[in-house]
């Protein structure tokens, strides 16, 4: 657990999400619902530091490298009422490898890939899809971002990371993390040792 705040805001929708296609670290870039998901997670951003007298000069910003997160936080920014630039991006933040899984939807790896799914649903944290990454491996590399993490922190990534950082910031059950589902259109605030949905 740390005592930083963070704003967490997962990337806004993309066609593969719409298609329910595994993304992991394919860069696909937003479409126009992603964009308006984006553009609202910024204004009720700052609608709430105004609320809340929260100083954005004492912030720092930090995203995945993928497009779609990139675009995501000059978005948030623009709500802000920042220029795109003044936030970095940081590796340990990208998305899950899901391996020879990205780009196909499960009745696809159903189809292609008979027995794997099952394997990942016996052993939801530990299983590496076939060149992939496990939740646990994801969740190490969150971890070691999660440390370094100094002053509050608005976070742009990805809906692996938002639960894995969920895991480790109120611990939940390792298990039921992979299957959470994670809202594209809010954003995650942990503050004062408690979490809340905005």
């Amino acid at each position: 657990m740390i005592s930083q705040t963070l704003y967490f805001i997962r990337h806004g929708r993309t066609a593969w999400n719409a298609e329910r296609r595994y993304q992991g670290q394919i860069d696909i870039p937003l479409d126009d619902v992603g964009r308006e998901q984006a553009s609202r997670n910024g204004a009720v951003l700052a609608g709430f530091f105004a609320e809340h007298s929260v100083a954005i000069d004492d912030l720092d910003f930090v995203a995945s490298p993928l497009s779609r997160t990139r675009e995501t936080m000059h978005r948030i920014r623009d709500g802000l009422g920042l220029p795109h630039e003044g936030y970095r991006t940081d590796s340990r933040l990208i998305e899950a490898s899901y391996g020879d899984w990205e780009g196909l939807t499960i009745p696809e790896i159903r189809q292609e890939r008979p027995g794997e799914l099952e394997r990942r649903h016996a052993e939801p944290w530990t299983y590496e899809p076939p060149h992939g990454e496990s939740y646990m491996a994801l969740s190490s590399r969150v971890a070691d971002w999660l440390g370094g993490v100094e002053r509050p922190t608005v976070v742009v990534s990805h809906g692996g990371v938002c639960r894995v950082l969920q895991g480790l910031l109120l611990g939940m059950p390792r298990g039921e993390l992979p299957m959470m589902d994670i809202p594209q259109d809010k954003v995650f605030v942990w503050r004062r040792g408690a979490a809340v949905w905005l």
